[in-house]
């Protein structure tokens, strides 16, 4: 007799047959011309990364609040604090760990995976490298440090020229290379300027981006109309999209659910990130964000 824990029990509830006939009553609805009803976003919900074919959960756990020197937020909480967090959202569907070498977490994130199976997880890691050199040498102490022998998505970290590309050359072909052999699935940027993200956009080197976008400008690119218009371009050409600075960086701190639910109704996103200080922030995004995402 197989024995289940408490975490396949609630992966079954969030990914079992209820999912699938939801999926079965809309085509049904829409083959009759009738209105389908509003889905609800959870925070566990499976979507697959643009045309990467790499599937994970709608939110991400971030691990870069303030994550500058490796010093982050996250990293504040201690490897196995910040685990506890990992885990207990791992409980709840979310597969999605997203950190970067200037985090200081990656050891927090091995501890979260050792906890959960590091293969159960999607890992996003950045690099600030600016050599081809610099940038072997990441990706090899990356796996040291995260336990993996691949990683899922790399990105170039905070590009911010508008010729980033031609800057680049080194890196992006060592992160191609990386992809041919199997050491990570997909490559693209982060970005922090809008001359950059339009770059991204028209680059078909990009298969990720991780843009900033929230609903009053903060710490962001541009203003929201103009950011949009770009992300739409990027997934028109098959490009995952994440977002960040969901919350502002603090600024939307106390309009937790407006940032909410203006990134769960974005369409163009596929996943969002954010990063989660204890427990009860974590649970209260994971609460809110079913009804915050529907659209009025």
């Amino acid at each position: 007799m197989k024995v289940f824990s408490r975490r396949h029990l609630v992966k079954g509830a969030l990914f079992g047959a209820a999912g699938s006939f939801l999926t079965l009553h809309r085509m049904d609805l829409a083959r009759a011309g009738l209105a389908l009803p509003a889905v609800k976003k959870m925070v566990g919900d499976r979507v697959v990364l643009g045309r990467t074919g790499i599937k994970l959960s709608r939110l991400a756990m971030g691990s870069g609040t303030h994550g500058t020197r490796k010093t982050s937020m996250q990293a504040r909480l201690g490897v196995y604090g910040f685990g506890d967090l990992l885990e207990r959202a791992y409980d709840q569907g979310v597969n999605f760990f997203e950190t970067a070498d200037q985090y200081g977490t990656h050891e927090h994130m091995r501890e979260g995976m050792r906890r959960v199976g590091k293969n159960n997880v999607v890992l996003l890691t950045k690099t600030r490298a600016r050599t081809a050199d610099e940038t072997r040498k990441d990706l090899e102490r990356f796996c040291r440090e995260l336990g993996r022998d691949h990683l899922d998505v790399v990105l170039l970290h905070c590009m911010t020229s508008a010729n980033w590309v031609k800057e680049m050359e080194g890196p992006m072909e060592v992160l191609s290379r990386a992809k041919e052999k199997g050491i990570i699935r997909a490559h693209g940027v982060s970005c922090h300027t809008l001359e950059a993200l339009k770059l991204a956009a028209r680059t078909p080197w990009v298969e990720v981006d991780q843009a900033r976008i929230n609903p009053i400008q903060a710490h962001m690119d541009a203003d929201p109309t103009t950011v949009l218009g770009v992300l739409r371009e990027m997934k028109a050409a098959g490009k995952g999209i994440i977002g960040m600075k969901i919350l502002g960086q603090g600024a939307l701190a106390d309009q937790v659910d407006r940032a909410v639910a203006y990134a769960g109704k974005l369409d163009v996103l596929d996943a969002f990130t954010i990063g989660f200080g204890s427990t009860a922030q974590f649970e209260e995004i994971a609460t809110k964000l079913p009804s915050l995402s529907v659209a009025a």
